[in-house]
């Protein structure tokens, strides 16, 4: 029997998304804390796995495979390989059906205890306003009640990333424009976007478009349009994110995975939010000793003037 197969074996459960993800990371590191003798499993899914392996808090990284409803050899291959790892304690970080469902392919026989909110786990997140507060503080509350009374805040600190192959030099801003697709409304016009870029450039720095693949025609766009801005959409590992951020002046974004990354990062980050998201549940937030995150909110983000945000931004900029 191997030293890892001897030791109390635990589970996080955090699937996704990015901003979600990024925001766990100091439960990651409280449970880690917490079971500092303990064999730490995450299960998470295939866009965050590479990600998860990097950081200092779990010894395996499970992938999940996400089975559709029909799939029946795939519900059952996970629920062997859950019951066969031996969890003394889980830790549903995602509280979603799918992971609630979890708790139930565990049965019939004795689960393990469990972290969440599934009706029956042996340690039940009590708070009647769960769904009302931040995700820090709810996820705060969740441990407290499993009997983790600190948590710290989001921490990026163990990220290492070389960015030196996009020959940033001098004065840069980060601009993160994208979203998910299916849901616009959550997006500043790009034509805003361009435009304060512009502004940027004028001002003596250089704009840099971050941004998944979905996002390459949108950096394209603002390069072609301001001479000085760089795209680098499509381009950036979530490690180099953080790395670009740290040497950044300032990001501005939408309410997007990318901007979690950037603002927990450190960097002096302006986030755009429409009536689509609510900022006093899911804002980034930057960590001690860095600029709070300021957030800017109008019902539709067609209404929010370009010369606000510069303003926002601008104050970041010095000399």
């Amino acid at each position: 029997m191997s030293a890892a197969d001897q030791r109390t074996r635990v589970l996080v459960i955090r699937l996704g998304a990015l901003g979600d993800f990024v925001l766990s990371t100091g439960p990651f590191a409280a449970i880690r804390r917490h079971h500092a003798d303990a064999y730490v499993t995450l299960l998470t899914t295939a866009p965050f796995a590479d990600f998860a392996r990097a950081c200092p808090f779990f010894d395996e990284v499970w992938v999940d495979r996400r089975p559709a409803l029909w799939q029946i050899g795939g519900w059952l291959g996970l629920r062997k390989r859950l019951r066969g790892a031996g969890f003394a304690r889980v830790y549903d970080l995602q509280t979603s059906d799918r992971s609630g469902f979890y708790y139930r392919l565990l049965g019939p026989d004795p689960r393990p205890e469990w972290s969440g909110i599934v009706r029956g786990c042996s340690h039940p997140h009590r708070d009647p306003a769960r769904d009302h507060i931040h995700t820090i503080e709810r996820q705060q509350g969740q441990l407290a009640d499993a009997g983790i009374a600190s948590v710290p805040p989001p921490d990026l600190s163990w990220v290492a990333a070389d960015t030196g192959r996009f020959a940033l030099d001098g004065r840069y801003a980060l601009l993160v424009p994208g979203g998910a697709p299916h849901r616009p409304a959550k997006r500043w016009p790009v034509a805003n976007y361009l435009a304060l870029a512009q502004r940027l450039a004028a001002r003596g720095t250089t704009p840099v478009v971050i941004g998944g693949p979905g996002e390459t025609g949108i950096g394209a766009d603002i390069a072609r349009a301001c001479e000085r801005a760089r795209d680098l959409t499509g381009q950036t590992s979530f490690t180099e994110i953080i790395a670009l951020a740290r040497d950044a002046s300032l990001a501005v974004g939408n309410d997007t995975g990318p901007i979690h990354l950037i603002a927990s990062a450190g960097c002096p980050s302006v986030v755009l939010f429409s009536d689509a998201s609510d900022p006093a549940l899911t804002a980034p937030r930057a960590p001690a000793g860095a600029p709070e995150v300021t957030v800017l909110r109008r019902n539709s983000l067609a209404a929010l003037e370009v010369d606000v945000v510069e303003r926002s931004a601008v104050k970041f900029l010095s000399g």
